[in-house]
C-alpha cells in the first residue's frame, strides 16, 4: 500500500492553492455570467410581455374600427331604404281595396322584420317631451286642456337609430 501512495504525485501546498484560486475565479465567473442571463431572460420576458398586450390592444382597437365601419355602412343604407318605408306607411293611409290593403301590410310587415334584424329602432316621441335629440320640430301646435306645452302631439316622419346611434330625426309637432 505504500507504493501505491508513493506512485501517485503529491501536490504541493501552493499548487493547491492555485487550483483553488481558479476554482473559485471559474465558479464566480459562472455566477456573474448566471445573472446575466437572468438580467437578460427577465427583459425578454417583459419585452413580450408588453408585446402581447399591444397585440390585444391592437386587436380589440382594430375589431371596434371594422364594427364602426360597419354600422357606419349599415347606416348609409338603412337611411336610403327608410324612404321605401315612409311610402308604405304612406300607402296604408290612403284608402284601398282589402286585397291590397292586405298586400301592402304585408310588405310592410316584411320591411319591419327587416330594420328589427338589423337592430333599426324606430323613435316615436308622441306624448313625450321635446327633445330635440331625437325630434325636429316642423310645426308647432295648441294643445287641447291637460296636454303639457313642449310636448310632442303628432309625428309627421318618423325617426330611427341603429343601436345608440341616431340616423334619421323625427319630424314632429310640439304643442306650444
Amino acid at each position: 500500500m505504500d507504493e501505491i501512495k508513493n506512485n501517485q504525485p503529491e501536490e504541493t501546498l501552493e499548487e493547491v492553492s492555485e487550483k483553488e484560486k481558479a476554482l473559485i475565479e471559474e465558479n464566480e465567473s459562472l455566477i456573474k455570467e448566471n445573472e446575466e442571463l437572468k438580467k437578460q431572460a427577465d427583459e425578454f420576458k417583459d419585452k413580450w410581455m408588453r408585446n402581447v398586450a399591444e397585440f390585444d390592444n391592437y386587436k380589440k382597437r382594430n375589431a371596434r374600427i371594422w364594427q364602426d365601419a360597419f354600422n357606419e355602412g349599415a347606416s348609409s343604407v338603412v337611411l336610403q331604404v327608410l324612404t321605401v318605408g315612409d311610402n308604405l306607411d304612406r300607402a296604408l293611409s290612403f284608402e284601398l281595396d282589402e286585397k291590397t290593403k292586405e298586400g301592402v301590410k304585408n310588405i310592410k310587415r316584411q320591411f319591419d322584420d327587416v330594420l328589427k334584424s338589423l337592430e333599426v329602432e324606430e323613435i316615436n316621441p308622441v306624448g313625450e317631451p321635446f327633445d330635440v335629440s331625437v325630434a325636429e320640430a316642423v310645426m308647432q301646435v295648441d294643445g287641447a286642456d291637460g296636454e303639457k306645452s313642449d310636448t310632442v302631439k303628432q309625428v309627421f316622419l318618423k325617426g330611427y337609430k341603429i343601436k345608440d346611434k341616431l340616423i334619421r330625426y323625427a319630424k314632429v309637432s310640439v304643442i306650444k
